[in-house]
C-alpha cells in the first residue's frame, strides 16, 4: 500500500509537470530555427589603394547613357546598388554625409535638430603651402558627436586608420580630415592636366577622397548638376591608376525628402553584379556608413578602436544582363519608398480613427440588455454591417502589406491606386472569414481572423518580405533602420494573429493539454519572429516568448499566481539563453540584436545601444498614430468590454485559454515595443489586430445569450441560425 502511495503521488506531480516540462520541450526544440540557415554567398573587395568618389543629391533617376555617359560604363562594367545616407540628422546634408563617410558612424556635422532645407556645403579649410590642411572646427564635432549624441561617431576614425589619405574637394577634406582637423594631402580640385592629376592620385597614399559636386533642383538644374558630376568623374578615370578600386556613391540628400542614392564599385576582378552588405542584409542595398570598413579590408588594414556602424560591402552575382533593366528596378525602389511615406501617414491616422470610432460606436450595443428580453432588436443592416466593419478594421493592416507587394507606385494617383486596391483586397478576406464554416462559432470567428492575419504576414516573410521593405505598413530603405524581416507594425500583427490563434486552439483540447497546444502555436511564432532569415527581429521573439510562456501558464484557468509567473519566467529565460549562446558563436557582422547587445554589455560599450533603444522609443511614441490607437483601445478595452455589461469577462469565463492568450498578446505586444525601440508602436499593430476580434467575439456572446433567453420563453431564433447555433 505504502508503495502504491508513493507511486500515486509521483504520478500526480508528473501529471502537474507534465505540461511545463513540454512547454520547456518546445521552446528549446525552437530553437533551432533560429540558429539554422543556408550559408551566404558574395566576394569581398580587394585592392592596394582605394578611391571613394562621393556626390552630394547622386540618385539612380540622374543616371542614363546620354548624360552621364561615363558613369554609365562605369555602372555596366561594375557592381551597383542603392546606397542609403543615413547619419545622425535627418535629412542627411552634404556636411552630415561626408562627416558620417569619415566616421564610418552616424554622424552630424552641425549640433541641434534640423528645422529646415539642406544648405550648401560650407566647410573652413586652412591650407598649408606643403600641400596638406586644416580644419578648425574638427575637434569640436569630435566632441559634439562623441559625448553628445548616443551613436558614439569618431569623426576621422577613417583617416586616422590609414597610412596617407588624399582629398580632393572640400566635401572630400571633410571626410578625410583625422580627428584632430589634419587632411594629408589636399586639393580643392583635381588638376585639369591629365599627368598632374595622376600624380596627385598615385603618390602612395592608400586612400583617395574626391567630392565630384553636387546634384539638386528639378527638371534643367538636375540634369545639369548631373552632368558636371558626370564631367568630373570623367577627369579622375583618366588620372585613375591602375589596379586601383573605385567606389562611387552618393553621399548626402539635398531637400528635405531623403532618397536612396547611387552606389558603384569598380575594381581588380570585379564583375557585373549586385552590392551588398551584412548592414543591411539584402542585396543590392547597403548604407552609407559601409564605405569605411570597406576601405579598410580592402587595403588590408585594422578596424580602429572605436566602433564602426556598417560592415564591407560584398558583391553578388546574377544582375541583369541589361543595366538598363538593373537601374529601373533601383529607381523603382526609389520611388516607392519616397511615394510609401506620405501614404503611410494618412493610412495609420485613418486607420487609427475608424477603430477609435468604431469602438465608439458599438458601446450602445454592449450597454443594452438582453435585446430581445427588452423586446428591442438592433435594426437588421447593423447585424450585418456591424461584425464586417469589425472583421475588416481587424484585418487593414494585413490587406495594406499584401498590396504592398504589387507595384502600385508605378501607376499614375498612386496613391488612390493603393487605396482601391486595399478595400478591394480588404473587402475579399472580411467576406472570406465571416462566409466560412468558422464564423458559425464564436472562437471560430476570432481563430478564423487572427489566423487570416498571422497568415499574410508569415507569406510575406517566407517570401522575402518584400511586403514590407518600403512599404506603407512596413520599412522604408532610406531611413536606414531594417530592410529585411519583420517590420514593427508586421511584428504586432504576428504576435496578435499567433497568440489569439494558440488561444482558441488550445480551448479545443483537454484543459491539461492545453499548455501544450499554447507551447507549440507560440514556438511556430518564436521561429518566425527571431530567425535570423525569416522575421530577423530578436528583440520582438523574446517578447513573444515571454508571452507564450505567460500564456501557456494561465490557459487552464486560474490567476496568475507566484509559481505560474516563476515557471513562465524561468522558460523565457531558458529561451533567451539558449538564443543567447547560439548568437554568440556567429560571426560579430551576423549576430542578431541581442547577440550585440551581449557583447556590448562584455566590452563595456553598451550605454550607447540602450541610449540609441530609449531615444528610438521616444521618437516612435510621439511620432506613431498607432500610439495613439494602442491607448484608446486600451482604454476601450477597461472602460467598456472589461464592465460587467461589455461581455469580455463573460467571454473569459467561459474560454479561459482565450483569455490567456489575451494577456499573452498584451505582455508581448508591450514588451516587444520596448525591446525594438517601437514604443507602443507593436502594441497599436496588435491592438488593431486583436481588439476589433476580441469585440465582436463580445457582441456575439452578447446577441446569442439574448436569443437563449428567446428559446427559453417559446420566441423563434433569429433569422439565418439554427437552434443548435445558439444553443452553442
Amino acid at each position: 500500500m505504502a508503495v502504491a502511495s508513493s507511486r500515486g503521488r509521483w504520478g500526480r506531480r508528473f501529471a502537474r509537470l507534465g505540461p511545463t516540462l513540454l512547454i520547456v520541450g518546445v521552446a528549446l526544440a525552437s530553437v533551432v530555427g533560429l540558429v539554422v540557415g543556408p550559408e551566404e554567398t558574395g566576394s569581398e573587395l580587394s585592392a592596394e589603394q582605394v578611391i571613394v568618389a562621393g556626390a552630394a543629391g547622386l540618385r539612380w533617376g540622374d543616371v542614363d547613357p546620354e548624360r552621364t555617359p561615363h558613369l554609365w560604363q562605369l555602372a555596366e562594367q561594375g557592381a551597383i546598388g542603392s546606397a542609403s545616407v543615413r547619419s545622425a540628422h535627418r535629412p542627411t546634408c552634404a556636411g552630415d554625409g561626408w562627416l558620417t563617410l569619415g566616421a564610418g558612424n552616424w554622424a552630424a556635422a552641425t549640433p541641434g535638430p534640423r528645422s529646415g532645407p539642406c544648405s550648401p556645403l560650407a566647410v573652413s579649410i586652412e591650407a598649408s603651402d606643403g600641400g596638406s590642411a586644416h580644419l578648425p572646427w574638427q575637434e569640436q564635432l569630435v566632441r559634439h558627436n562623441q559625448w553628445e549624441l548616443p551613436w558614439g561617431a569618431m569623426p576621422g576614425a577613417l583617416a586616422g586608420s590609414v597610412g596617407c589619405t588624399v582629398a580632393v574637394g572640400p566635401g572630400a577634406a571633410v571626410a578625410a580630415a583625422r580627428s584632430y582637423g589634419r587632411v594629408d594631402r589636399y586639393q580643392s580640385m583635381l588638376p585639369a592636366d591629365r599627368d598632374a592629376a595622376g600624380r596627385l592620385l598615385a603618390n602612395h597614399c592608400e586612400l583617395v577622397i574626391m567630392d565630384l559636386g553636387t546634384v539638386a533642383g528639378e527638371g534643367a538644374e538636375r540634369e545639369r548638376g548631373a552632368q558636371q558630376v558626370d564631367a568630373a568623374l570623367a577627369r579622375l578615370l583618366e588620372a585613375r591608376p591602375a589596379g586601383s578600386l573605385l567606389l562611387v556613391a552618393g553621399v548626402a540628400d539635398t531637400d528635405l525628402t531623403p532618397h536612396l542614392h547611387v552606389a558603384v564599385a569598380d575594381g581588380p576582378g570585379l564583375s557585373p553584379g549586385w552590392l551588398g552588405s551584412a548592414t543591411t542584409g539584402r542585396t543590392g542595398y547597403l548604407q552609407l556608413v559601409d564605405v569605411a570598413p570597406t576601405v579598410l579590408d580592402a587595403v588590408e588594414r585594422p578596424r580602429p578602436e572605436v566602433r564602426l556602424a556598417g560592415h564591407p560591402i560584398s558583391t553578388v552575382p546574377d544582375r541583369p544582363d541589361d543595366l538598363s533593366e538593373a537601374v529601373a528596378e533601383l529607381v523603382s525602389a526609389n520611388d516607392e519608398a519616397s511615394l510609401a511615406r506620405p501614404v503611410a501617414l494618412w493610412f495609420l491616422a485613418a486607420l487609427t480613427i475608424t477603430q477609435l470610432v468604431l469602438f465608439v460606436a458599438v458601446v450602445p450595443l454592449l450597454r443594452r440588455p438582453a435585446a430581445e428580453v427588452e423586446g428591442w432588436s438592433p435594426p437588421a443592416w447593423w447585424r450585418t454591417v456591424a461584425p464586417m466593419s469589425l472583421v475588416a478594421a481587424a484585418l487593414a493592416i494585413p490587406a495594406a502589406m499584401t498590396v504592398d507587394g504589387v507595384p502600385w507606385w508605378r501607376v499614375p494617383a498612386a496613391g488612390s491606386v493603393f487605396t482601391l486596391a486595399s478595400l478591394g483586397l480588404l473587402a475579399a478576406a472580411s467576406l472570406l472569414v465571416m462566409r466560412s464554416r468558422l464564423s458559425r462559432h464564436t472562437l471560430g470567428l476570432v481563430g478564423g481572423g487572427a489566423a487570416v492575419a498571422g497568415l499574410a504576414v508569415a507569406v510575406d516573410l517566407g517570401t522575402g518580405s518584400w511586403g514590407q521593405l518600403n512599404g506603407v505598413v512596413g520599412y522604408l530603405a532610406h531611413d536606414g533602420g531594417r530592410y529585411v524581416g519583420l517590420s514593427d507594425t508586421g511584428l504586432g500583427v504576428l504576435i496578435a494573429g499567433v497568440m489569439l490563434v494558440a488561444g482558441c486552439l488550445a480551448e479545443q483540447v483537454p484543459r491539461g493539454r492545453r499548455p501544450l497546444v499554447v507551447s507549440v502555436v507560440g514556438a511556430v511564432g518564436v521561429v518566425l519572429i527571431g530567425s535570423p532569415y525569416l522575421g530577423a527581429e530578436i528583440g520582438g521573439a523574446v517578447a513573444l516568448a515571454a508571452g507564450v510562456a505567460v500564456a501557456a501558464a494561465l490557459c487552464t484557468g486560474g490567476w496568475l499566481v507566484a509559481r505560474r509567473l516563476v515557471w513562465a519566467g524561468l522558460v523565457g529565460l531558458l529561451v533567451v539563453t539558449v538564443v543567447a549562446v547560439f548568437d554568440l558563436r556567429r560571426p560579430a557582422e551576423h549576430r542578431t540584436g541581442l547577440g550585440s547587445m551581449l557583447s556590448q554589455v562584455a566590452e563595456g560599450t553598451a550605454g550607447f545601444g540602450l541610449q540609441r533603444v530609449s531615444q528610438a522609443n521616444v521618437e516612435a511614441f510621439t511620432a506613431s498614430p498607432l500610439t495613439v490607437l494602442a491607448i484608446g483601445a486600451g482604454g476601450f478595452l477597461w472602460f467598456a468590454l472589461l464592465r460587467h455589461w461589455g461581455g469580455l469577462k463573460r467571454l473569459f469565463g467561459i474560454h479561459p485559454a482565450l483569455r490567456a492568450a489575451t494577456v499573452g498578446v498584451v505582455v508581448a505586444g508591450v514588451a516587444g515595443g520596448l525591446l525594438v525601440g517601437a514604443a507602443l508602436t507593436v502594441a497599436g499593430a496588435a491592438a488593431a489586430v486583436a481588439v476589433p476580434l476580441l469585440t465582436l467575439a463580445s457582441l456575439r456572446l452578447r446577441e446569442r445569450s439574448a436569443q437563449r433567453v428567446e428559446l427559453a420563453r417559446g420566441g423563434r431564433v433569429a433569422v439565418g441560425r439554427s437552434r443548435s447555433e445558439v444553443l452553442e
